[in-house]
């Protein structure tokens, strides 16, 4: 019988020698209990320790929000006149040698070392991050019906039904926001359109200027699909268009993108280096004069959040594994002139590689 999520984070830990686990705001915590703390002044924090029943401490207005799960987790709530770090402190104990999520909010941690003085804190990314990177059987199904959805999108954008020129890239970023939630998101993440020179930026913040013909329109976007158990799924997708007639010049940087993409992909299976992977994108935009131009790593895994390990970045030696999801996205942004870039969520098989994204990878006009 597989092992649950809980008894793989004790394994964890017992691996690192850790007494005590604290989850707080992240994903890791959702990932664990199926409840997303929210960003509050309020203190919620998963205390697990490496024996017995872990326990969530939420601030009692926040806790009808919470899904019981009395097999994983006891539910301490704490009223406004209660010390929540204190709560934690108490749950802690004795304990020596923890670990605290990454993005617990630095207050907290700092009341906490003063509450828990002979407590030493280490990050919880190196002991959780790896079990989330290794997607279970459900989790790549939930992805792929996220990858799906956006497919929708995309086919949508490259067949010219969604109007582009005329408007400007925020009202088209706040076309594919609706769309995203009409595909079944409950939320989302991004939508970056980028016009003309704006596509040279690889994180461009969609704006007021008016998308004109004969420009490539660069569109990056994704939400978070809720899955049966409440836990949310991210997708992850870029495709370009171009509004007219193709110059032949950017129709040869676009080939050798879409060569690169391609190369990467299918140089994904088990034991294969990350920075490998990263490589094969690399080399062949490199081959043809334009690696100056490729200014960012290759993917990034996605999960519960749309960046997290593992990441496809040279310096990267862990090979990638069975159940590993991540983002093959390489770009090529000519600064003051034009951009592209061409992204598919991937998922490593005992085998090889399964792409969760379908579209087309040719060049539209629209």
């Amino acid at each position: 019988m597989a092992l649950s999520r809980m008894e793989r984070v004790h394994q964890a830990m017992a691996q690192h020698d850790l007494d005590v686990l604290l989850l707080s705001v992240g994903a890791d915590l959702p990932w664990l209990t199926g409840y997303e703390a929210m960003p509050l002044e309020r203190l919620t924090l998963l205390v697990v320790p490496r024996d017995g029943r872990a326990t969530l401490v939420v601030p009692g207005l926040e806790a009808p929000r919470v899904v019981e799960r009395p097999d994983q987790f006891a539910l301490r709530p704490w009223s406004e006149t209660e010390d929540p770090v204190g709560i934690v402190a108490d749950l802690v104990g004795p304990a020596r040698q923890g670990a605290i999520g990454d993005q617990t909010w630095a207050r907290f941690v700092v009341e906490l070392q003063h509450a828990a003085p002979t407590l030493r804190l280490g990050r919880a990314g190196p002991v959780v991050g790896p079990l989330r990177a290794v997607k279970e059987p459900g989790e790549i199904e939930m992805l792929a019906r996220a990858a799906e959805a956006v497919d929708r999108i995309a086919t949508r954008l490259r067949n010219g039904e969604i109007e582009l020129v005329g408007r400007t890239e925020a009202q088209v970023s706040a076309e594919l926001g609706r769309q995203i939630l009409a595909e079944g998101h409950h939320k989302v993440n991004f939508a970056i359109v980028a016009a003309g020179d704006h596509a040279a930026s690889p994180h461009h913040e969609p704006g007021a200027r008016t998308i004109e013909a004969d420009q490539v329109v660069l569109c990056d976007f994704g939400g978070t699909m809720l899955g049966p158990d409440g836990i949310g799924y991210c997708s992850d997708i870029t495709r370009c268009v171009w509004t007219g007639s193709t110059p032949a010049e950017f129709a040869e940087l676009y080939d050798v993108l879409q060569l690169a993409q391609a190369a990467s992909v299918w140089s994904v299976r088990p034991g294969v280096s990350a920075e490998a992977v990263d490589a094969a994108a690399r080399d062949v935009i490199a081959s043809a004069g334009l690696g100056e131009f490729f200014v960012h790593r290759t993917g990034h895994g996605i999960g519960v959040e749309a960046h997290e390990d593992p990441y496809i970045v040279a310096g990267n030696d862990q090979p990638v594994v069975t159940g590993n999801a991540f983002s093959i996205e390489p770009g090529i942004y000519v600064p003051d002139r034009w951009g592209a870039r061409l992204e598919d969520i991937v998922v490593v098989t005992d085998d090889g590689v399964r792409p969760l994204n379908r579209v087309a990878h040719e060049l539209a006009e629209v």
